[in-house]
C-alpha cells in the first residue's frame, strides 16, 4: 500500500481464477429454460478481494474483547459489486451469538469484537442471471501481527490487514448479464464477437443505483491493500529471489560442512 506508515499485512501473492459454470446446464447451450440467451466465446471476469482488518483495543480490551475487526468481500478497485453479487453470508465461529450473518446489500462487510483467530467461511450468492451456482470462499481472521523475526508489538493505531485477491470468471455469460455490466468499472469483459450489439436499455439507470455500494469512502479504505499485475509480479519476483538466496546459502553451508576434517563439527569443536 502506498503509505508512509507501516501496516501489518498479509496478502496472497498468487492470483486465483474461480471459474463459474451455470449449475446443471452445459455452457454450449445457447438458451436456458427461461429463454435467456448466452453469448458464446465471451468471458466476463470480476476481480474481488476477501479480507479482514483488526484493531487492538488497548486499554479498552477485556478478556474476551481484545480486538475490533471487520471482514469483507470488496471490489479490487473498491467499485460496487452489487451488480454481480446479491448476498454474502459470513459463517463465524460457533462461540459467537448468531454465528451465521447475512449481508443483503453492498458493501458486503461485517464488524465484530473478539479475542481469538479463526477461519471464516464465506458464501457468496450471485444474481440469477449471473450464475446459479454459489461461490464458497474462506478467510482466516488474523488479530496479531507476526513477521519472520517473531511477534510484533500490538498497536492500537495500526491494524492487522489480511487480504487475498481472486478473479471470478464467467464463461459464455447471459446476454442480460452482459448488458447490465457492460462498461461497469468493477467488471472486465473479453472482446465481443464481431458484429455483436448489446441491448443498452436500463444500463445507465442500474449502474447509477449500484454505485452507492462502492467502498472508496469506506472508513477502513485507507488500510485496503492495492492489487495489480505489476504488484503481483513484483511479489513473485521477490519470493523467487529469496528462495534462490536461501538455496545458495544452504549450498555454501554444505560445502563448508563437507570440507571439515573428520571428527570435527561445522562449528569447529570436537564431539
Amino acid at each position: 500500500m502506498e503509505s508512509d506508515m507501516e501496516i501489518f499485512s498479509e496478502a496472497d501473492a498468487s492470483t486465483q481464477k474461480l471459474r463459474m459454470l451455470q449449475m446443471g446446464r452445459p455452457i454450449d447451450d445457447r438458451e436456458d429454460k427461461n429463454g435467456r440467451r448466452r453469448t458464446k466465446d465471451v468471458e466476463v471476469y470480476v476481480p474481488i478481494v476477501c479480507g479482514s482488518i483488526a484493531f487492538y483495543l488497548g486499554k479498552k480490551a477485556t478478556e474476551y474483547r481484545t480486538h475490533k475487526w471487520t471482514v469483507y468481500v470488496r471490489g479490487a478497485t473498491n467499485e460496487d459489486l452489487g451488480v454481480v453479487i446479491k448476498r454474502v453470508i459470513f459463517h463465524l465461529h460457533p462461540s459467537f451469538k448468531n454465528p451465521t450473518r447475512v449481508v443483503d446489500s453492498p458493501p458486503f462487510a461485517l464488524s465484530e469484537c473478539g479475542w481469538g483467530e479463526f477461519k471464516i467461511d464465506i458464501t457468496v450468492f450471485l444474481h440469477t442471471d449471473v450464475c446459479e451456482k454459489k461461490l464458497e470462499l474462506s478467510h482466516f481472521l488474523r488479530l496479531n501481527p507476526d513477521n519472520e523475526y517473531g511477534p510484533v508489538p500490538k498497536s492500537i493505531t495500526i491494524p492487522v490487514v489480511t487480504e487475498s485477491y481472486n478473479e471470478i470468471v464467467f464463461p459464455d455469460p447471459f446476454e442480460s448479464f452482459l448488458a447490465r455490466v457492460h462498461n461497469h468499472p468493477a467488471v472486465h469483459i473479453s472482446d465481443l464477437p464481431h458484429g455483436f450489439n448489446l441491448p443498452l436499455s436500463g444500463v445507465a439507470e442500474i449502474y447509477h443505483q449500484m454505485k452507492n455500494g462502492d467502498t472508496k469512502d469506506h472508513p477502513l479504505s485507507q488500510w485496503f491493500l492495492k492489487f495489480s499485475e505489476a504488484v503481483e509480479l513484483f511479489k513473485l519476483t521477490a519470493a523467487r529471489q529469496k528462495v534462490q538466496a536461501d538455496i545458495a546459502k544452504l549450498e555454501r553451508r554444505l560445502i563448508i560442512v563437507d570440507g571439515q576434517p573428520e571428527g570435527e563439527s561445522s562449528s569447529g569443536y570436537e564431539y
